[in-house]
């Protein structure tokens, strides 16, 4: 038995390991104790870690699947790495933190797409008049902004938790659109124009 945090279930859960046979198999035999299949004893609901037998304490076992916030390659490591940190925040009910947190990943997007305005609602406005993010997705970043705004500053008021997901989700959409679907989008039209000469 083992406890840990289910994503699922999204509470402190008893983990149960459920026996993955080998069947015989030889290339199974030599790896099947460094995965563990964790079943939450609330929900049911497995978990697959990886837990070498030479790991120490500060390694530790990792978690393959369900993975947490997974984001695009294309989107660069120090935008990826304020969206992982606000993941965190989240999975650790810290609603607040994670929705600053997704106000200090608009500012590192709108700073490594070479906006020159310091306040980041400038700063999503000139990206917005340079035709980087058009009409709704200015309206969801100006959203964002407002609801990181109210998680910085203190108020009576904290970010509620669906405010927090839904600020994740539609982050991940416009870093998405800003870094992935653009650059497939100009690849599409090169192609295209390669092909039509």
């Amino acid at each position: 038995m083992r406890l840990l945090e289910c994503p699922q279930c999204e509470q402190m859960s008893l983990f149960g390991e459920w026996v993955i046979e080998s069947d015989g198999r030889p290339d199974l035999d030599d790896c099947r104790d460094d995965f563990k299949l964790w079943g939450c004893l609330a929900c049911g609901k497995p978990q697959l870690w990886y837990e070498p037998e030479d790991s120490d304490e500060s390694s530790g076992p990792q978690r393959l699947w369900p993975q947490v916030a997974a984001l695009a390659p294309g989107i660069p490591s120090s935008i990826a790495r304020e969206m992982v940190e606000a993941h965190a925040c989240f999975d650790a009910k810290l609603y607040t933190a994670a929705a600053v947190m997704v106000r200090r990943t608009l500012e590192g997007m709108c700073i490594e797409q070479g906006t020159q305005k310091k306040v980041l609602f400038q700063a999503l406005q000139e990206l917005r008049d340079s035709g980087k993010i058009e009409g709704r997705l200015f309206d969801w970043a100006q959203a964002l902004r407002v609801l990181g705004n109210q998680g910085a500053h203190f108020s009576e008021e904290s970010v509620r938790r669906e405010d927090a997901a839904d600020a994740l989700s539609l982050a991940e959409a416009l870093l998405n659109y800003i870094y992935v679907f653009t650059a497939k989008y100009e690849e599409f039209q090169k192609r295209r124009q390669a092909s039509a000469n």
